[in-house]
């Protein structure tokens, strides 16, 4: 999975002394009996690129139309820029939001739809005009000022939305699943674009997105949505390598789980067995864990070694199976590994020579192995 890089660290979370421009304070909303946001508190910073990320009906979305304003809280406080928000109107926050429809509006031009908030706020003629053909340059859209929607494809469609919520250069922009009508290719290019206009100006936004790859592409930092809570908010790396649970490991990215119990430890290894394994595990760090609790190691496709001859020391980390399955994706190749003691392991291994007569393939005997840092223990 692709995450973004910056040329400079942008950490502010890490800093005891930064000040928070979104506090979400123990925000729970329900709907008659239903529970669609429990007791969230998050805490999001200026110039962040934010992501919400979770299944339908996590309440990723319920928890950005409270920032907006299109929903009170039930109970609990949200403050942007020092502010509370409670009883604010969504037309009174600094806040724009950009939804998932686009919603623009068929009979105007790119122009007029573009300038339909400043016209609404009574900003003189010519500082709309200014203003319209400066962020219709940023999204390169300027030559297309006078055309219809339907006359633009799907990715100039969500960039004229982009336009119209940055036109009124609102602190906040909130954006619900932005690329979810593009195809997967310009969905790809568009992620980049998005994040090269936030980052010039420097507008704080909250992105609602069910995409794992599209949160690691553009986000600053995760946090991952289940049943209205948030399980876990870190940087894309530390979601992805260093998940703090069976659900977040399983639900970003693809993974495969050992269960299994400590055999042996100490301060900086932990060794565990695992009957579907048929081997002991090896991390090469501590671990906190009571005395025979079930944990589960995970373990990503792409960290695991195949080959035909047994690694060197197969004493650890170091399973026999039999190719089930394969599939060619280009860059990659895909393999369903089927162990001896029936467990079906996933292994990812890039295509690096265009031709090789040792190519595994179906039904071959082969060894999985990896590195004693490869595997995260979870116990939940």
């Amino acid at each position: 999975m692709a995450e973004a890089k910056t040329t400079t660290a942008f950490e502010p979370w890490t800093d005891p002394n930064a000040v928070p421009y979104i506090e979400i304070r123990n925000v729970t909303k329900k709907f008659g009996e239903f529970v669609a946001v429990d007791n969230v508190s998050l805490n999001i910073y200026k110039q962040e690129l934010f992501c919400l990320l979770g299944g339908s009906g996590c309440g990723k979305t319920t928890l950005l139309r409270m920032l907006a304003g299109f929903e009170e809280p039930t109970s609990g406080q949200i403050f942007i820029d020092g502010q509370d928000m409670a009883g604010i109107a969504p037309y009174r926050r600094p806040v724009n939001m950009m939804f998932q429809s686009y919603a623009l509006f068929p009979h105007m031009t790119v122009e007029h739809n573009v300038a339909f908030g400043l016209k609404q706020d009574n900003v003189p003629k010519g500082e709309i005009a200014d203003r319209v053909a400066k962020i219709l340059e940023l999204v390169k859209l300027g030559s297309f000022g006078k055309r219809k929607p339907h006359q633009l494809s799907g990715g100039q469609r969500q960039r004229v939305a982009l336009a119209r919520a940055l036109v009124k250069q609102p602190k906040l922009l909130l954006l619900d699943e932005p690329l979810g009508a593009l195809d997967k290719k310009l969905r790809e290019s568009t992620q980049f674009e998005l994040m090269k206009i936030q980052d010039q100006l420097g507008v704080t936004f909250v992105v609602v997105t069910h995409d794992q790859e599209e949160a690691m592409t553009l986000s600053s930092r995760i946090g991952v949505m289940n049943h209205g809570r948030i399980i876990q908010t870190g940087t894309p790396t530390e979601i992805y390598e260093f998940p703090n649970s069976r659900f977040v490991a399983d639900f970003v990215g693809t993974v495969n789980m050992f269960p299994g119990r400590i055999v042996d430890e100490d301060n900086d290894y932990v060794r565990i067995g695992c009957d579907e394994a048929a081997c002991t595990i090896f991390i090469n760090h501590g671990v906190a864990a009571p005395p025979n609790a079930e944990l589960w190691v995970a373990v990503r496709p792409e960290k695991i070694h195949l080959t035909r001859e047994a690694p060197a020391d197969a004493r650890d980390n170091c399973v026999r199976g039999t190719v089930d399955g394969i599939a060619y994706m280009g860059d990659m190749s895909i393999y369903n590994v089927r162990l001896d003691s029936g467990k079906m392991i996933k292994v990812t291994q890039p295509n690096l020579i265009r031709h090789s007569e040792d190519t595994i393939t179906w039904d071959d005997r082969v060894f999985l192995h990896w590195h004693a840092s490869s595997g995260v223990v979870l116990t939940l």
